[in-house]
């Protein structure tokens, strides 16, 4: 298969989601499940992949640093080919979401249609630094809840990837989502994601509407505890760091 061929085979995965419904899931929730994006054999490479040091820049130990239990490695840029198409693949169905939601909070559009343009302006604003992110997970391990944001550019969705088959490899390890709403308690939502599967959530706020119109509702989100086996992620993050 070349190059532009497997290319478009992840374009078409990510097509073939409903991106009306999935839409109108993030605009009410601010995640919503995404289809297979990955083969079991694609996420059993990347899975492989974790224990190729030169694969990395940076390699996290939650634990020691407070973000719960388990670790984290930053991919290094050029990503991997599955990780590079589907990142290119998803920015333009992601877009106009991003778009809409900060005219509705009344704030400016930055994000120009490519994707590769987006990250310039984001190495040009001083975050150079790769986002893509393998995590793993073992019993016990859990994710605090947090917002991944860099630098002062931030792009506000992003998506994970199970790389494991909940059930089998792991039990426990709920994706979860807790949203601050204005003016009352929080809300919180988990996630149990199938095995190559994408969910796509709000990096840092998104709009919600009153009767006083429309209010940035603060959203973290993080992994409850594998009670059993192991589970890695691949997490997709659109803006680099600083």
């Amino acid at each position: 298969m070349s190059t532009t061929d497997a290319a478009d085979l992840h374009a078409r995965r990510v097509d073939s989601g409903d991106w009306a419904a999935i839409s109108d899931e993030l605009d009410e929730y601010g995640g919503s499940l995404l289809p297979q994006l990955l083969t079991p054999q694609e996420a059993a490479e990347l899975r492989d992949l974790y224990d190729v040091d030169d694969a990395f820049r940076q390699t996290v130990d939650m634990g020691r640093v407070r973000f719960g239990q388990g670790q984290y490695k930053y991919l290094h840029a050029p990503y991997p080919q599955p990780v590079e198409r589907l990142k290119q693949a998803l920015y333009p169905r992601l877009l106009p979401i991003a778009r809409d939601w900060w005219g509705k909070l009344g704030r400016e559009t930055i994000w120009p249609d490519a994707l590769d343009e987006w990250l310039d302006m984001c190495h040009e604003a001083g975050q150079t630094r790769s986002t893509a992110i393998l995590l793993r997970y073992g019993t016990r391990d859990w994710n605090a809840l947090h917002r991944d944001l860099y630098g002062d550019l931030v792009f506000p969705l992003q998506v994970v990837i199970n790389l494991n088959e909940p059930g089998v490899d792991h039990t426990g390890g709920e994706f979860l989502l807790v949203e601050q709403r204005p003016r009352a308690q929080s809300r919180g939502s988990a996630f149990l994601l199938p095995q190559g599967h994408g969910y796509v959530f709000t990096t840092s706020e998104r709009p919600v509407q009153s009767s006083r119109g429309w209010s940035a509702a603060p959203v973290r989100h993080g992994v409850s505890a594998i009670r059993s086996g192991e589970r890695t992620t691949l997490a997709l993050v659109f803006h680099d760091a600083a």
